[in-house]
């Protein structure tokens, strides 16, 4: 499992933000400590963890700008054991304003050094473009997340995206890889689906998860109540989808290390 996980698709209306939270809090709920920054300037990841974008006094944008160190504009979770770093309208400006200045594409991954220590998982929730947030996010990640719906379109948009991996990878960031595809708003009865999902395991083998997420009323009601799915409804087939996708990263990442796993005695101790 990698540390620092972009959660992006250039895409939109894939579940990147819908993702991003609900594995937040599903990691979170391992005794993980995480982190979530929200890059993107709709503010959605902000507001699906309950906090007002509109009253934040320092976020992403302070970061990125310098205005603010990383570590003065967490905010925490009210509900739940994780932190985040929250963004507004004003990354527009802050995209603007870094394009073409020396070292614009690594100021998310320099501004988070002081702070990794304290974490144990970053997620970063990724706009819908590649445009300069998203180049910091993937500057400053280890991972790629790829959240995507098993449709045609889907895959014209993931060849794109892997394209942009690639060169992020033969340039500021060679460390960068893809973490998993995450297969979103699943229907099985649906043949397309079936048979794009089959092509994805062709292709990409174990970077596709095992773990698929449903189309689910819970997950899309979720953010308007300004929580995860797990702390809206802990038993809706959403929450568990992500739970089951929190469990499979983590087994990932012992098998990776060989982290062995406790005791029997220490465990009943």
């Amino acid at each position: 499992m990698h540390r620092i996980l972009a959660i992006t698709n250039q895409k939109g209306g894939v579940g990147k933000t819908t993702t991003s939270v609900n594995l937040a809090a599903s990691l979170a709920a391992t005794k993980r400590r995480v982190l979530l920054i929200d890059i993107d300037p709709q503010g959605n990841a902000t507001m699906g963890c309950g906090i007002d974008k509109r009253t934040v006094e320092r976020s992403t944008t302070d970061v990125l700008l310098g205005d603010s160190d990383a570590a003065s504009a967490l905010r925490a979770v009210d509900y739940a054991d994780f932190k985040v770093m929250p963004a507004n309208q004003d990354l527009v400006a802050a995209d603007v304003e870094m394009m073409g200045k020396p070292g614009c594409e690594s100021r998310l991954r320099d501004a988070l050094q002081p702070v990794l220590s304290e974490f144990d998982m970053v997620l970063i929730d990724c706009p819908p473009a590649l445009n300069m947030l998203t180049v910091n996010a993937l500057v400053a990640a280890e991972g790629v997340l790829i959240p995507m719906q098993c449709e045609y379109y889907a895959l014209e948009g993931l060849t794109a995206l892997i394209n942009t991996i690639e060169q992020i990878k033969a340039g500021p960031n060679p460390k960068l890889e893809i973490g998993g595809i995450l297969r979103t708003m699943f229907d099985p009865r649906n043949n397309l689906a079936n048979e794009v999902s089959q092509q994805l395991i062709e292709h990409f083998g174990d970077k596709v998860f095992r773990s698929i997420i449903p189309r689910n009323v819970r997950l899309a009601e979720a953010p308007s109540f300004g929580k995860p799915a797990l702390h809206y409804d802990k038993e809706s087939r959403g929450a568990l989808a992500y739970l089951a996708l929190a469990g499979e990263m983590i087994r990932r990442e012992e098998e990776t290390f060989n982290v062995a796993p406790p005791a029997a005695d220490a465990v009943a101790s």
